[in-house]
Parts: structure tokens; sequence; C-alpha cells
């Protein structure tokens, strides 16, 4: 790594005022990204503010017919609420499924969609949840959040506070992942929400995206009879090692067809 200043702000506020007065500052959450990424000196930060220490960022509650998750909450703290499990049981268990211990231990919500990683999980929870984003300046909605390969709506020195997740009538989380990494090849989200239907799909493209024929379809039969000869387009899906685009957009069908039938 090469040399930097660490702060541990205890604020919101302190941790934006870190940021400002640095040349070039980093926040850090779990560090599941940034500190391999310093590691192998792909990055150069003067400064790094830690999250770790700011008490507001954490904490997990219902409110009226949402769950509220602070940024700073780990995947361990999700998968294993009880509010979570009896709210929406999809989110806990889509939490349960990141990485392996050490990184469900470590990593966290905010620090998971501020990466938005193409084959992170919760990307696909907040778009398929229509979620809501609260930073110290604003909220976003969750289809305005995440605009491409590791890229945000967030603006420098911006901090996201919390994630508010509506309560849906149903919903799953399937993925199918890398056995390595245990990263999603494709996750699928669907989610029956009061204000309609909505699938969101992880790891098979650059960012997360909906597919509203598959929404439009659940909308009139919510199963996967509905869905499971419904074809993506393999136009802009990622192709690697791993897999093809045209495998991927076939699991996208396979993974929705499963979340529908799973869905509770």
């Amino acid at each position: 790594m090469y040399d930097f200043q660490y702060h541990r702000p205890k604020s919101v506020a302190d941790a934006v005022a870190a940021l400002k007065k640095a040349a070039d500052g980093k926040l850090i959450a779990g560090g599941q990204t940034l500190l391999p990424t310093l590691k192998m000196r792909l990055a150069q930060p003067t400064d790094l503010v830690d999250l770790s220490g700011v008490p507001e960022l954490r904490g997990i509650k219902v409110e009226g017919n949402a769950v509220v998750i602070g940024a700073m909450a780990k995947h361990a703290e999700v998968s294993a609420s009880a509010e979570v499990q009896k709210a929406i049981p999809a989110l806990a268990m889509l939490a349960s499924e990141i990485g392996d211990a050490q990184v469900r231990n470590m990593g966290t919500l905010g620090g998971s969609i501020a990466n938005s990683d193409p084959a992170a999980d919760y990307p696909a929870a907040i778009v398929g949840l229509n979620a809501t984003i609260k930073t110290n300046e604003r909220t976003i909605a969750a289809d305005d959040f995440f605009k491409g390969i590791f890229t945000t709506a967030l603006k420098e020195g911006e901090v996201i506070i919390s994630v508010s997740f509506p309560v849906p009538e149903k919903a799953a989380y399937m993925k199918f992942d890398n056995p390595a990494s245990r990263f999603a090849m494709v996750g699928v989200f669907v989610a029956k929400l009061a204000g309609g239907v909505r699938v969101a799909v992880t790891g098979a493209g650059p960012s997360v995206f909906r597919v509203k024929a598959m929404e439009e379809a659940l909308a009139k039969d919510f199963s996967g009879k509905a869905v499971e000869n419904i074809k993506v387009p393999t136009t802009g899906l990622n192709s690697d090692i791993h897999g093809s685009a045209e495998y991927r957009a076939h699991l996208v069908t396979v993974m929705a067809k499963r979340a529908a039938d799973a869905a509770k």
C-alpha cells in the first residue's frame, strides 16, 4: 500500500468534513473491495475515512410498511435480523448468500451498493424491492441509483445513511453463483409490491437491470410458468471465461422462473 492519512470520525458530519479537507479522500466501510485495491496499488488515496465508528449509520428497524437498514449494517446482521426475516425473508436469504463468512461479517450494505459491482447481490434487492437510498444530502430512488459498472448517482463527498426497503406481498431471490468467488453470474430478484411487480437482474450485465417483459407476465400470473419462455436479449450482457452472454441470458430466465415459484 501507499502512505495515507487515516481518519475515524464519530459522525457523518465529521466524515464529510474529513473528505472535504483531503486531496483525494476515500470512504471505507467494510473494506472488502477497497482494501484489496489498495494492496494491489490500483488506488492511491491521500486519506481514508473509516465509517465504522459512526453510530448513526447502524441499525435495522421497521418503519411503517418498510424495513430501514443502516448503511453500515453488515451482511451477517441483515441475514440474522428477526425484523428482516419476518418482513422480507428474501432479503435475509440474499444477505446470507453473499461471499463467505468472513465477507459477511465485514462487508456492509452501504459499501456494497456504493461500489456497484456488476456481480454484487444487493443491487438486485435494491431495484427489485424499489428501495430508497437516503444520503446526507437527499433521497435517491432505486431506479436512479445505479448508473453502470462501478458507477452510481452518488456525488463527491456524499455518504449513504440508510436504505428503506418496502415490504412486498411476496418476493424471492435466486442466483447462479461462481463457485470460487460466490459472486452472482446471474441473480434475479422477483417481488410483488403494492405498486406492481418488479424483476431485477444482477451479474448478467454491467449493472443491475429490470426485465419489463417478465414484470408484465408476472403481473398477470405470478408463477414460474409465466416467464419460462421469455428470452432476454444478449446485447450488452457480460461474456467472459465463466460464461457467455448467451449462457447468462439463458440463466436469467431459469433464475426468474425459480424465483417466481419460490416467492412467499
